[in-house]
């Protein structure tokens, strides 16, 4: 891959995800701080942002890491009650996984940033499960992505500085089954000049992406939420 490559390629991404909590600012008086809410994951608007990531208006990253197939991973988990077995969490995941993050000169995440996975290839305990998942669910022979795309980043003070595991707050737009949204990732990162290590994690009700709970077979019921997570390891083609 040549330099020019490495620095413009813009892999897709997507789905699932534990939930991890990050600080809102604290809103002070003079002599007394009252702390605000935390921020917490999960879908923040219905509409996605606008962003360009293409052309004179895209933004100029000085460098990037790529997320390589096969080295990272998603995974989602959702609670159901089974006819065999009570209460259980369904856990499911792919390493079909791949995307790009940008930097500037500086060390600060750019929009544009992203990353897809292959639903088509999500495994759990049950290819039961499994095969319902892609069929009817997420009906991925339609929708075989989920995506996200940066458009800020929340609780950094400067740039992800070299060596040092950094939390933060991810905002983009998600996109599964055919919706997509406005969705908070918490997120720990470690930057080096060769790699980038990170995890990040959200939460979303089936309903805001149009997806109804499946109830089948074994199933007596299901929790709408889905917690998603990432495990990304991430190398720079051109240190």
């Amino acid at each position: 891959m040549s330099k020019h490559e490495a620095r413009t390629r813009i892999l897709a991404f997507g789905a699932g995800i534990l939930l991890a909590g990050s600080m809102a600012p604290f809103a002070a008086r003079a002599q007394d701080a009252t702390p605000v809410a935390a921020a917490t994951p999960g879908v923040i608007a219905d509409t996605p942002a606008e962003i360009v990531c293409e052309g004179d208006a895209a933004p100029k990253p000085a460098y990037g890491y790529v997320i390589e197939n096969g080295s990272s991973t998603v995974r989602y988990h959702v609670n159901e009650k089974l006819a065999t077995r009570g209460d259980v969490t369904a856990t499911g995941e792919t390493q079909a996984f791949i995307g790009q993050i940008v930097f500037d000169e500086a060390g600060t995440p750019l929009p544009c940033s992203r990353f897809d996975a292959d639903l088509r290839t999500l495994r759990s305990d049950s290819s039961r499960r499994d095969n319902y998942l892609y069929n009817n669910t997420l009906e991925t022979g339609s929708f075989p992505l989920a995506s996200f795309v940066l458009t800020g980043v929340e609780g950094l003070d400067g740039p992800l500085l070299e060596g040092t595991e950094t939390t933060f707050s991810l905002i983009g737009n998600f996109t599964v089954h055919g919706v997509t949204r406005q969705i908070r990732w918490d997120a720990t990162a470690t930057r080096t000049a060769d790699s980038l290590v990170g995890k990040a994690a959200t939460q979303f009700q089936m309903p805001q992406f149009d997806i109804i709970p499946p109830k089948v077979g074994p199933v007596l019921a299901i929790e709408e939420t889905v917690l998603l997570e990432v495990e990304i390891n991430a190398t720079n083609p051109t240190p």
